[in-house]
Formats: structure tokens, sequence, C-alpha cells
């Protein structure tokens, strides 16, 4: 049976007074957490990791948990997900907030994994601090302890490797239309934990609850919060009152069942093909779901991987800008987000350094080339004997600090990476040929990108 630790006042007691007062607490618990689900068939959506054959499905057939990430905006079933996997595997569920559990209590929990087999779910599990992921790197390793953590942040830029690389990363899309009906209909039928005690619920109109399901843009919580209200509360259930309980918690964009990553997309290509309405409409979705941090992310790649070298006076007052908005949060951070938007949009683009690194990394995983000997490390004793160093001068010993001679591995002379485009990086262009000449006197004529190339032809 899956049960809630307390890690702050311990395992709820069995008192006549610990029962009334669960029962209090029941009577307060929001809706969304009363519906949790108790096992992991009862879970709503996530079929790529739940049903026959799927990861998450497989572990509970198998009784054998691997510890995992949870990785998805909010109101999608990460807690739940890791509910119902304690309950389908009887192990003991407790939770840890990683914003604001202590080390003690996290010690509390991992004294109780070696007694018995437990679930440890770590909310905002991006939040860890040093101490606390020391502490529970060791009974991760060894598998006392399942650990589950979620997170709306990007594992792979806001998670230490060393907790990352001990973990199954599994990335949770917002529910559908659908799916979030489903959970509408399972809250108003059940009488036990739902709403089915009350009258009003027979007198929904199914066109409003799918009205419903729809302007909550895949968050499952925040539809059963508004249907709960409504319901409780009386009032007509319309489109008037659904919009008023949603506030703005809800994109008003239908952006169908990838709508998070859509957003993100779509705010991407504005950027990267200069449609700035395109690109602050988008924009203004993100930051009405409080998502402030995935513009920011998106800015920081989009500045390096499609503006690049073409616009290099852009680099740091991005940055710059970019650690503003994160000092002074929403709503005034709107103002500078915006502002980098509009540059951005604006501003000439190339992504010829992007794809050069791509070209070189391609040739790099080849074995068929060798380092020149005269490019190798020779700080230590015996490396000129290895012909290591041997021949190689220093570029600033000369007046115009060039020397001349170029460093690419035997035939690869002629290979080409970076490739700027004509008119963006025109400049770059003159300097980059003028200097290939002198290296390599016998090697092509750098050619531009093609369209291919580019990641702009059309699609196959």
């Amino acid at each position: 049976m899956t049960e809630q630790l307390s890690l702050l006042n311990g395992a709820s007691g069995s008192s006549g007074n610990g029962q009334s007062a669960n029962r209090s607490l029941k009577n307060v618990q929001p809706l969304a957490y009363r519906m949790r689900p108790r096992k992991i068939e009862e879970v709503i959506g996530q079929t790529d990791l739940i049903g026959d054959g799927k990861p998450i499905s497989m572990m509970v057939a198998a009784n054998t948990l691997s510890s995992m990430l949870l990785y998805g905006p909010p109101g999608i079933g990460k807690t739940s997900i890791a509910q119902a996997l304690a309950g389908s595997t009887n192990r003991r569920f407790i939770y840890f907030n990683a914003a604001n559990g202590t080390k003690a209590d996290l010690q509390n929990a991992l004294a109780v994994a070696k007694t018995e087999p437990i679930v440890l779910f770590v909310d905002e599990i991006h939040r860890l601090d040093h101490p606390k992921v020391d502490l529970l790197l060791a009974s991760v390793e060894d598998g006392s302890v399942t650990l589950i953590g979620a997170t709306t942040e990007n594992p792979f830029i806001n998670l230490p490797p060393a907790l990352r690389s001990r973990m199954v990363i599994y990335e949770l899309k917002p529910l559908t239309k659908d799916e979030i009906l489903v959970g509408l209909k399972q809250a108003l039928t059940d009488t036990d934990r739902g709403l089915g005690q009350y009258e009003a619920t027979q007198k929904i109109d199914e066109s409003k609850l799918i009205y419903l399901a729809d302007r909550t843009n895949g968050d499952l919580r925040l539809a059963l919060s508004s249907l709960e209200i409504l319901v409780k509360s009386g009032a007509p259930f319309d489109e008037e009152h659904i919009d008023a309980t949603l506030g703005a918690g809800a994109s008003k964009i239908d952006n169908g069942e990838d709508g998070h990553y859509d957003t993100i997309a779509w705010y991407c290509e504005a950027i990267k093909s200069s449609d700035v309405n395109a690109a602050l409409l988008a924009l203004g979705v993100l930051l009405n779901g409080n998502d402030m941090e995935s513009a920011i992310r998106r800015i920081e790649v989009g500045l390096f991987e499609d503006i690049g070298v073409a616009n290099i006076s852009l680099w740091t007052p991005v940055i710059d800008a970019l650690q503003v908005a994160r000092d002074v949060g929403l709503p005034k951070a709107q103002s500078v987000l915006s502002a980098v938007t509009v540059s951005m949009c604006l501003s000439p683009k190339a992504n010829a350094s992007t794809k050069a690194i791509e070209f070189a990394r391609e040739d790099a995983a080849k074995d068929d080339w060798q380092q020149p000997d005269m490019t190798r490390d020779m700080h230590y004793k015996g490396a000129l004997s290895l012909g290591h160093g041997v021949g190689f001068v220093s570029a600033h010993q000369f007046p115009e600090h060039f020397w001349g001679k170029g460093l690419m591995p035997k035939g690869m002379e002629n290979k080409t990476y970076y490739r700027p485009d004509t008119k963006a990086e025109a400049k770059y262009r003159q300097i980059n040929d003028g200097l290939r000449a002198k290296m390599y006197p016998n090697a092509p004529k750098t050619k531009p990108l093609s369209a291919d190339e580019r990641g702009c032809g059309p699609k196959k």
C-alpha cells in the first residue's frame, strides 16, 4: 500500500485523534490531490511510457524500478506517476521537496529505506544543493533507494551530471484535450474521492467540459481545480465562469497535444525567420504560463546557433539582458525579454559556425587520420625524442602574428568546415579565404553552405 511519509512530523499515528485529523484533512485536500492514481493502470496519458511494452509498465511487471527523472511542464502527472509506481510495486512513497526540504529530512527518508523498500520522490529536483546530492548518490548507486525526480527544467542543463547519470530520463508531454476530458469525467463520477456526491454534477453539459479541457492546455491539475470550484460553489458551468476560475493560468491559444513544446519551437522559428510579431506572440504565451526560463534558454541557444558571428556585437548585450531578466523576474522581466526578442529578430543571421562544428565532429569521430606530431604536447621529458612538437613555431614570433603553415592532419588539407555565407558573414569570408590561401595554396576555394546544409532546404 502506498503511504506518504511526512518528513517533518514522522509517519501519521493510528490513534483516534490521528484518524479524525486525516478525515478533516481530506475535506480540504484539492481534487487533483484526491484523484491521484493509486496504481499505474490509473494514470491518464503518457502512453509513450505507460501501456503494453512501454518502459514504465515493464518495470511494474518485473517489480523492478529504476531511478528515474520525470521532466515536463506542470500539471501533467509527474507526482501521480511516482505515487502510482509506489502503489503498484508495494513500496512506501516518500515525498521530498528540494526547494524547502532539509538535509535532516532527507536523512530521515534514507533511514526508512534501511528497513523497507521506498520510492523517494524529489520534487523540483533541479534545486537540490550539492550536500543533498552527495547524500543521495550512494543510495541511488546501490539501489537501496528508488529515486524519482521531477522537474520542469531541462535536466541536461540544470541537473548535476553525477546525479543525472544514475537516472533514466523520461520526458513527459502535456495531456491531450481528450485525456483531460477523461480525468474530468472520472472526478465527476467518483463519489469517494471525487465530486460524484454533488447534485450539480448531473447538470453539467459535456460541451462545457470539452471547453474546460481545451482551455487548460494539457494541465490536468488546473482543469480539476477549476472543476472543483465551479461544482462546489454552485456557479453556472459556462464559458464565462470557467474562464474566471482559470484566470491567467491557461493559455489563450490552443496549442494541441504538445502545446508547451510547440510554443517553444514556434518562438525559435519566429526569431530565426525575423518575424517580430510572431515571436512576440509566442513569447506572450510562454510568459502567460510563467515559463520565462524556457524563453531565456532558447534565446541563449539561438544567439549562437542562428545569429552566430553574423552579429557578434549582439552577444554581450543579450547575455547581460538575460541576467537582468532573471534578477528582476516577472512581470518586469517581460520588457527585457521583449527588447531582446525584437533585437534578435531584426539582427542579421548566419549558422555557418554552427554547421562548421557539426562537420568537424563528423570527421573527428573517424579513425583514419592522425594529429600532426608538431602540434602534440611537448611539456614533459622525452617528448622531443618522440618527435612531439618538433618543427612547431609560435605564430606570435612573426611580425603579423601569422606563421603561414596549416595544422590540419595529413590528407585533410582540403577539408573545409567553416564556410561563411557571402552576405551575412562577408567580412569573415574575406578573412577566412585570405588566410586559407596562404596556409593551403593548393586547396580549392571555399564554397558557401547550400540550402540543404544550412538546414533550410525542402523537406524530404
